[in-house]
């Protein structure tokens, strides 16, 4: 049983600080890999909770493994993304405002393999024709990321 699974029993739905380890997967041909998420039908990129005394990369790296079957080659930090945007209360009640530090991984090997408990489905997305329904907490950062991405392509060089 995981950190947070713990703390819940104590705490029950009322808002905690979350801190979360995720990651943009890009392939050579420049789309992000989005998953379809099981506990509220919306997409998302891969990540999930640090658990105590985990090294963010490490946990970075755990949940795209666990949530794809892939293991990244490589991690760069991407960006921290908290504050009201980051706030969500999941279907279940657990409220959250959550810490997500945000890695993009453009190396990685394995074969694409769904978590059943937590994923639905997983696809290789171009960032223009990513569907509507992205899950609430990870809209800033992906938006952001898209931001980087299209600036990227235009040569104008970082937006930070």
């Amino acid at each position: 049983m995981g950190y947070i699974s713990e703390l819940r029993k104590y705490v029950g739905h009322a808002p905690i600080i979350h801190l979360a380890a995720s990651v943009i997967v890009e392939d050579s041909e420049g789309r992000i890999l989005m998953q379809h998420r099981a506990d509220n039908g919306c997409w998302g990129y891969c990540g999930g909770s640090v658990e105590l005394f985990e090294k963010v990369e490490d946990a970075a790296c755990r949940e795209l493994y666990e949530e794809t079957g892939l293991t990244a080659d490589n991690l760069r930090l991407f960006g921290v993304f908290s504050g009201e945007d980051c706030h969500y209360i999941y279907p279940n009640g657990d409220e959250v405002s959550t810490v997500d530090i945000l890695y993009i991984c453009d190396k990685f090997h394995g074969e694409l393999k769904v978590q059943s408990e937590e994923v639905t489905e997983l696809e290789f997305m171009d960032i223009d024709k990513l569907p509507d329904d992205i899950s609430p907490p990870i809209i800033a950062p992906l938006k952001k990321y898209i931001e980087y991405r299209r600036t990227e392509q235009t040569g104008r060089g970082a937006i930070f």
